[in-house]
């Protein structure tokens, strides 16, 4: 079953939210699990502020000694595994990388987030090198405008797409998105009366996990 990590060595650059929107969005249909492999348990604890999805599960770590053997549990269960990571170049990081079948490096439009990006490539490069095997991955803008971007963030946007590989979705900047990690479950629990633009939120997470799919040759359906 495909491994999905999330790595990014900068915090805010949307790791745990855009792992959280691909796992619920694909708990519609499939399986999956959640390892929450950052010590600052982001995913855990929006798990803990509503319901998980009936199809999802999420755990963790309980670290580098053994990260593998609950990546392997979680993959004889289940559809889909995705893993969110430490924001810094560790070996547990290393370890699940090099297990992944798809890693997700999120970013937004701005001069930071790029770098950290660039930095988690060339982790990822360094790694690639050293098991001898490609690694998939790509770069996903997040926290971006749905409208017009300014200058420097459409630049920047697009010198990154130009350069390395990068996911066509964005993940808007949207209430519904930055709502999870304080009501809890999913896009869909929540009431478009209550959080403003979640049709097109619903929308926006449902063309990435399509994305995703895609890019797996069809894995996880």
């Amino acid at each position: 079953m495909p491994i999905i990590s999330f790595c990014s060595p900068k915090g805010g650059a949307g790791k745990t939210t855009s792992a959280i929107v691909l796992a619920t969005t694909l708990s519609q249909g499939a399986t999956v699990e959640v390892i929450d492999a950052d010590p600052a348990a982001r995913a855990c604890a929006w798990a803990q502020r509503g319901n998980v999805p009936e199809n999802m599960t999420i755990r963790t770590s309980r670290g580098e000694r053994h990260i593998q053997d609950e990546i392997a549990e979680a993959a004889a269960r289940v559809d889909v595994v995705i893993v969110d990571l430490e924001g810094a170049a560790t070996n547990l990081n290393s370890m699940v990388l090099a297990e992944s079948d798809l890693v997700v490096v999120p970013a937004g439009d701005e001069q930071q987030d790029v770098d950290a990006a660039v930095d988690a490539l060339a982790q990822i490069a360094l790694l690639e090198r050293s098991l001898r095997r490609e690694i998939r991955s790509a770069v996903l803008f997040g926290r971006t405008k749905a409208a017009v971007k300014a200058r420097n963030a459409r630049d920047l946007n697009g010198l990154m797409r130009a350069n390395v590989e990068t996911f066509s979705v964005e993940l808007h900047d949207r209430t519904a998105f930055s709502s999870l990690h304080s009501l809890g479950g999913s896009l869909y629990d929540m009431s478009p009366k209550e959080v403003g633009g979640l049709p097109r939120a619903i929308a926006n997470a449902e063309a990435f996990a399509a994305e995703i799919i895609e890019r797996l040759g069809g894995a996880g359906k």
